[in-house]
């Protein structure tokens, strides 16, 4: 039998494909999305047809209804749906932070994930199962300097999740869940060569795969954690 689908925003490097092959290992049929044609091309050609991989801009809601409308049709209703995709921005003071960056970290941050429980929320309610994780950071719970937008942006989804979980429908979960940190590409925009200084994502993702798939009714509106 075959485990539920996944959904992963965001799968194209870092957690977000580290994930995908952690669950598509258990068994678990994988839905992702994210905007490096190339890199999905070869996820799929690695993950095989039984998973499925769209081209898709986080940040266009109409493209992220596309997509969830493709998946529902052809894997039914999701046990996890994952908003994982995010930005950070150049480490500078508020003050020398562009308008246009500052813009964008919330469209993929913030929006991007009101897309994503836009669109695949109201199966889930009908179904009466389903948990939605939308990624939070450590700076989503603290503050550091030079990093205020992606602060920002992640105390938002602190927020966002827990008033959305008080709007579901009984059986379903939306939980914000700070990662850790973990050697990203994203990271190392941040912290520069000392990001290697912690594990790497196929490293984190042997820990957070099954932390993930623990998770369930009795989490909805909670702030969790990958230890």
């Amino acid at each position: 039998m075959e485990e539920p689908c996944v959904v992963i925003s965001g799968c194209t490097r870092g957690l977000g494909l580290a994930m995908a092959c952690g669950f598509a290992a258990r068994g678990h049929r994988v839905a992702g999305f994210g905007r490096n044609e190339s890199a999905l091309a070869e996820l799929q050609a690695s993950l095989g047809p039984e998973h499925h991989f769209e081209a898709v801009d986080i940040c266009d809601d109409a493209a992220v209804k596309r997509f969830a409308e493709s998946v529902l049709d052809r894997f039914g209703t999701p046990a996890f749906v994952i908003s994982n995709a995010a930005v950070i921005n150049t480490p500078a003071p508020i003050w020398d932070v562009p308008d246009e960056a500052m813009a964008h970290i919330l469209a993929v941050n913030v929006k991007g994930t009101v897309s994503v429980m836009r669109h695949f929320l109201p199966a889930l309610n009908a179904a009466g199962h389903g948990v939605v994780v939308n990624f939070s950071s450590g700076w989503g719970r603290s503050t550091s300097p030079e990093v205020a937008p992606y602060c920002a942006s992640k105390w938002a989804i602190e927020g966002l999740s827990k008033a959305v979980a008080q709007e579901v429908a009984a059986g379903v979960a939306v939980v914000a869940l700070n990662p850790g940190i973990i050697d990203t590409e994203m990271l190392r925009e941040a912290f520069g060569e000392s990001a290697s200084a912690y594990d790497d994502a196929d490293t984190w993702a042997k820990r957070a795969v099954p932390r993930i798939l623990r998770l369930g009714p009795a989490d909805n509106g909670a702030s969790a954690s990958v230890d």
